[in-house]
């Protein structure tokens, strides 16, 4: 992942869709320069990463061994 500083996290992993895109984009509206964020699911939000590009975002995405898709967004 991109060398940052610590990003502010979403762990979405248990919640009920819309709630894990709401909380993203709520969250990024909030991000100053210079900030990530971190999203924690168990499946990869597609849509997502349609509307971040659409935005201006970039993301990066790592699967780690739980099965927990972490991605880093920022701008």
């Amino acid at each position: 992942m991109t060398d940052s500083k610590t990003p502010h996290v979403i762990d979405a992993r248990y919640m009920e869709p819309p709630d894990p895109f709401v909380k993203t984009m709520e969250m990024l509206d909030s991000l100053q320069a210079g900030e990530n964020l971190l999203l924690q699911l168990f499946r990869e939000p597609h849509p997502l990463y349609r509307v971040l590009k659409e935005n201006g975002h970039r993301y990066e995405v790592e699967l780690v061994a739980d099965g927990t898709f972490e991605i880093l967004i920022w701008r």
